[in-house]
């Protein structure tokens, strides 16, 4: 039998609905909120009314692109958590009512957990299938929220062994960003200006923490004091040497992540690793994953970028390996900013 999903994703300032056949999208549908550029951050309460307003024509234009009707769904799927409490409201409540309206089955997915699968989604290149990792697999989740390293083995059975103690690696960038100057979202301009610079012009401190977890907040600290001095002795500073000062802070946050991705690698053996959620669209951490598995001979994967910020696509592919595993969710269930990885 055809398996036939409708997924919501509104956890942040994204929002976004697909559909998946047979583990296949037909379609992924993102409406973005650009109310928040303003503000040089994501409101949350713009953020709830904007998905009010976008949820309806998202949901509608998404079904339209697969060509499928709400009778010939089998489930929908939404973002439980993490995410905010109010955006996350909207796409669960909506997804609640399509279920009841259309009597069929709920699926509520962790948002981090759909992140790891979107390396999953089958694509192409010229054609033909892009190859996919193997179980089990590593991957490294960096986002503006989360920095996680996770052992994934099964779409199902995943096992976060190293993650951030304070700050993720997302808001790293975009925190480094708003010191320069640079308009929101800072991190994607960080990346733009770095491919103009010289990585090593300026050097930053690497934390030594131990594990497999990191840490970004004494980062943070040490690029503040470096630009406050610089530009005391010369308020042109950062105006003169922007994409070696951009180059330089990408490539410190990038060999943070990479160094304790290699550690992991060595500790379990695993050969085959991945990316994913928004800071796997920055093009010097794919660059650098991709000499990096050269060097170490790693299988390594990265996401499509469409795949790599918050989409429903993600959510509707994991949510079609829970219908497969029968993990379904009844109407009382509640969105949550934090959750429990599942």
């Amino acid at each position: 039998m055809s398996i036939s999903i409708l997924a919501i994703e509104s956890s942040c300032d994204e929002t976004s609905a697909a559909v998946c056949r047979d583990g296949i999208i037909l379609s992924n549908i993102i409406a973005s909120q650009k109310v928040h550029e303003q503000y040089g951050g994501v409101v949350p309460e713009l953020a709830s009314r904007a998905h009010m307003q976008n949820i309806v024509p998202v949901v509608d234009k998404a079904m339209r692109d697969a060509g499928c009707s709400m009778q010939h769904l089998n489930a929908i799927a939404f973002t439980q958590a993490p995410g905010l409490i109010g955006a996350l409201l909207v796409g669960a409540q909506f997804a609640k009512s399509l279920s009841l309206a259309l009597n069929i089955p709920l699926i509520a997915v962790h948002h981090m957990q759909a992140h790891v699968l979107a390396n999953l989604i089958p694509t192409t290149t010229n054609g033909q299938p892009d190859p996919k990792p193997s179980f089990p697999f590593l991957c490294l989740t960096v986002s503006g929220g989360h920095t996680q390293i996770v052992l994934c083995e099964s779409p199902l059975n995943m096992t976060v062994i190293g993650e951030t103690m304070d700050d993720a690696a997302g808001e790293a960038f975009d925190k480094s960003a708003k010191i320069l100057g640079l308009p929101y979202p800072g991190g994607p301009l960080i990346d733009k200006y770095a491919q103009q610079g010289n990585p090593d012009r300026f050097r930053f401190p690497e934390p030594q923490i131990p594990g497999l977890n990191f840490s970004f907040s004494g980062l943070k600290t040490a690029i503040l004091y470096f630009l406050q001095e610089n530009t005391a002795a010369d308020p042109q500073f950062v105006a003169k040497n922007l994409p070696d000062i951009c180059a330089s802070i990408q490539q410190r946050i990038i060999t943070i992540l990479l160094n304790k991705l290699k550690k992991a690698a060595i500790q379990t053996g695993v050969k085959d690793i991945c990316i994913a959620g928004g800071v796997s669209a920055n093009s010097g951490l794919r660059q650098t994953l991709e000499q990096w598995g050269q060097r170490f001979r790693w299988n390594t994967f990265i996401p499509a970028f469409q795949y790599c910020t918050d989409n429903a696509a993600m959510i509707a592919i994991t949510g079609y390996y829970k219908y497969q595993a029968g993990s379904f969710s009844d109407l009382g269930v509640s969105p949550t900013a934090r959750a429990e990885w599942k």
